[in-house]
Formats: structure tokens, C-alpha cells, sequence
């Protein structure tokens, strides 16, 4: 196993050296199980004391909570208040009528309203995401399509994953090792589900140079192993 392009394989943190071991996959698609698809690319390679993490983008597909831009309609409140949002340099977030419409369905368009006023209430005084704060956690991970994702997430926008820490607890157990539900990219992580056990402190400072990767790599699942005499 090697780093992806661009990426190294290991990390120190705080005197101590990790591994992160990229795991390449098939494109997962809707309807795919999500412990199937685990226990074949990590299974084999996975030993006591490491950490299992899988991008939550992959997550959200295989949930069916994926869509391609074309099969979303955004209604009148969704082309409105998509331009109250600051686009983030990692992705484009709620800044686009396509998001803004899965926002609302997911939040609901009184508590999208309430964020989108909160955030021109305190642009003035220089206050960047005070939308994202109000709107809440399962509208932070809605993101739109980017021209440098594999097909077909070029051309889909996404809610966040459904029971993201359900879904760590199942490949934990699965396993027989620690798991994380990542949303990451190249300017942070943010831990949207962990099994019992796992330093979720640890798993953030080892993953904030993206060694996922956020291109056509297709490594969303990375084994984080801490290194012992014996390797």
C-alpha cells in the first residue's frame, strides 16, 4: 500500500508515528452494501489497534442520498437564497440553487430562512459561517458537484450521511476495529461518526493533509495504523 499522489504515507503526531494506508475501490454506486463493501478492500488488511476511516461522500452514495443536478428542481426560496451563502474554498457547500434545494428539504426552509438572516446579519462584522452554524451539522456535509470528482460526482449534489455514527459502530463491529465516518478535504475534517474507543483528536490531526485525497484517487477508505517496533 502507498500514499496517494502528492501525499505521504505517514505522520507524526506528537512524538508518535502513524500510517495511513490509502484503500483503492470499485466506484461504489447506490443501493451497495456498505459492510460488504468494508469487510472486502479493509478486511484483509486490517490488523489489532487500527483504525478504519471511510469518506462519508461514498457513504452518502451508497445510501441513495446522491443526486445528479439535473434530477433537482430548486424551488423559488432555493433560488433565492443560495447567494446568501460564502463559498468555502473546499467545495461549494450551499452556494448553489441545487444545495440550497437539498438544504431545505433536509432542514427546512423556516431554519434555512433563520440562517440565511443570521449570516447577513453578522457579514458586516466579518462573521464567515454563521450560516452553516445555524443551519446545523446535517447541512454542513450537503455538498455540490466538482469538476475534479470521479463521475458521476462531477455532475451530483449530496446530503450528508444517514446515521453516519450507526454506520462506524456496524464496521467496527464488522471488523473488529475502531472505525470513522470522515467528511474531508483539503482544507479539514470534520468527524461525523466514530466507534467506542476511538481517539477522535487523533484521527483529525492525522488527517489534515487529506491523505484520502480529493480527486480521482478512489481511496475512500484509509487504514490508520499506529507504528509499533515490530513494523
Amino acid at each position: 500500500m502507498k500514499a496517494n499522489e502528492g501525499k505521504s504515507l505517514d505522520i507524526d503526531i506528537d512524538g508518535v508515528l502513524y500510517s495511513r494506508f490509502p484503500i483503492r475501490t470499485h466506484l461504489i454506486s447506490k443501493g451497495e452494501n456498505l459492510l460488504e463493501i468494508s469487510t472486502k478492500y479493509a478486511g484483509p488488511k486490517v490488523t489489532q489497534g487500527d483504525v478504519v476511516v471511510i469518506s462519508e461522500r461514498v457513504i452518502a452514495i451508497a445510501q441513495g442520498r446522491s443526486f445528479l443536478v439535473s434530477e433537482i428542481m430548486p424551488g423559488w426560496w432555493a433560488r433565492r437564497l443560495w447567494k446568501f451563502v460564502h463559498k468555502h474554498p473546499g467545495g461549494i457547500g450551499l452556494r448553489s440553487p441545487w444545495t440550497m434545494q437539498l438544504a431545505i428539504q433536509e432542514a427546512g426552509v423556516i431554519r434555512i430562512l433563520l440562517a440565511a438572516v443570521m449570516a447577513v446579519l453578522t457579514k458586516p462584522f466579518g462573521m464567515r459561517g454563521m450560516f452553516y452554524r445555524v443551519a446545523g451539522h446535517d447541512v454542513n456535509a450537503i455538498d455540490g458537484p466538482c469538476d475534479y470528482s470521479l463521475p458521476p460526482s462531477n455532475k451530483s449534489a449530496k446530503l450528508g450521511p444517514k446515521d453516519p455514527k450507526k454506520v462506524a459502530r456496524q464496521i467496527a463491529d464488522t471488523l473488529g476495529c475502531g472505525a470513522v465516518v470522515i467528511d474531508a478535504n483539503d482544507y479539514g475534517i470534520n468527524v461525523m461518526g466514530a466507534s467506542r474507543g476511538v481517539d477522535v483528536k487523533l484521527v483529525q490531526k492525522a488527517f489534515q493533509d487529506n491523505p484520502m485525497g480529493q480527486a480521482d484517487e478512489q481511496t475512500p477508505i484509509v487504514i490508520l495504523r499506529k507504528h509499533t517496533e515490530e513494523s
